[in-house]
């Protein structure tokens, strides 16, 4: 076994360090790219469109 680890590194040689923040800047990342849709999203006229949809398909259900 390797005893020479430079610190913060793993066995392998990986920086543990640049891992986490790497992982930190992907999340944060992530999280901006959902509200951006979130934003221009128009929630009124998804709820009537999911309402006409809904009562043409109970219409056609009871032909």
């Amino acid at each position: 076994m390797n005893n020479n680890q430079q610190p913060n590194k793993t066995s392998a040689g990986t920086n543990a360090a640049k891992v986490k923040q790497q992982n930190q800047n992907a999340a944060s990342a992530s999280n901006k790219f959902g509200t951006e849709f979130a934003s221009e999203t128009d929630v009124q006229a998804v709820k009537q469109q999911n309402a006409q949809a809904e009562a043409k398909k109970n219409q056609q259900a009871g032909q």
